[in-house]
């Protein structure tokens, strides 16, 4: 009975429900429960969301909640949770309010002081960490880069000395463009764990190094959404600026200044990867690279 009445769906209450990110087996029963009975559901897509629904037999009102329409669905959603209403907040997969416009109705929610509750469940991020076989001890999540050159090299850039192992999301049609983004601000050597279609029937877990990635994906397609899980600065040994200032530099600049130094051009390279924790090769080619 005590148990019961622990899990009692409450009224006035914003529930954040987790939801498969690939296999249906993994929904909860606490999940199955809030789903069929608050007032409404507001979902990323409800069309994606009905048909979850359909599969498991429930029956409910859907609204849609998301990036393009949260600041006029928000409120309406919270003036009815604010009138008695019950709403289950669900993403298209895995937890909502992570590297997801849930995020402003959490704060949109709790600002306004109705109470927040959480279904926990599926989450990609931290199944695909703990699938890597690198460092869980410490973790940081970036979740997506942005789309935007200038604004993604700056954010890498300030990560070069993260020591703690990094989190990010990619769709497949980019994944390309990050590994070389990632080879030029962590060199090649940096071990690295592409996780990929996480729960379902083509699950994935490559374990490598950026350098091996880039040149896998080279001569392979990416399929479907990946997780990457990247080591950590102190783990891979890569120098840092305060102890070596070329490091701070572009690659390219990294070899003039051992050009200028009297070096000829492949030991300036040699010395340059050296020092960035890269094979030779991967600077090379990323010297050369259009």
């Amino acid at each position: 009975m005590a148990e019961q009445e622990k899990n009692r769906t409450e009224e006035a209450t914003l529930y954040l429900v987790a939801t498969p990110i690939g296999n249906l087996a993994d929904i909860s029963d606490r999940a199955k429960k809030v789903l069929s009975e608050v007032d409404f559901i507001a979902a990323e897509d409800t069309r994606n969301t009905a048909k979850l629904l359909a599969c498991l037999g429930i029956e409910g009102e859907l609204v849609s909640y998301h990036e393009h329409n949260k600041k006029q669905s928000g409120a309406r959603i919270l003036a009815r949770l604010l009138n008695g209403e019950s709403c289950a907040l669900v993403t298209d997969a895995g937890m909502p309010a992570i590297s997801d416009p849930g995020e402003d109705m959490v704060r949109l929610a709790a600002d306004a002081g109705v109470p927040v509750r959480i279904v926990p469940g599926a989450c990609a991020a931290v199944s695909a960490l703990a699938l890597s076989a690198l460092s869980t001890r410490r973790f940081c999540f970036e979740g997506f880069l942005s789309p935007i050159r200038g604004e993604r090299k700056k954010r890498l850039d300030a990560l070069k000395k993260e020591e703690r192992t990094m989190i990010l999301y990619e769709a497949p049609h980019k994944l390309k463009t990050t590994l070389a983004d990632l080879l030029e601000s962590f060199g090649g050597e940096r071990k690295i764990s592409l996780c990929r279609e996480l729960t379902k029937r083509n699950e994935e877990v490559m374990r490598t190094t950026v350098g091996e990635a880039v040149a896998f994906y080279e001569q392979n397609e990416p399929r479907g959404e990946y997780v990457l899980i990247l080591e950590g600065a102190a783990e891979a040994g890569v120098c840092l600026t305060e102890e070596n200032p070329l490091c701070a530099l572009p690659p390219q600049d990294h070899v003039a200044a051992y050009e200028e130094q009297g070096l000829s051009r492949m030991d300036a390279i040699k010395a340059a990867a050296k020092d960035r924790g890269m094979a030779k090769s991967d600077l090379y080619a990323l010297l050369n690279r259009k």
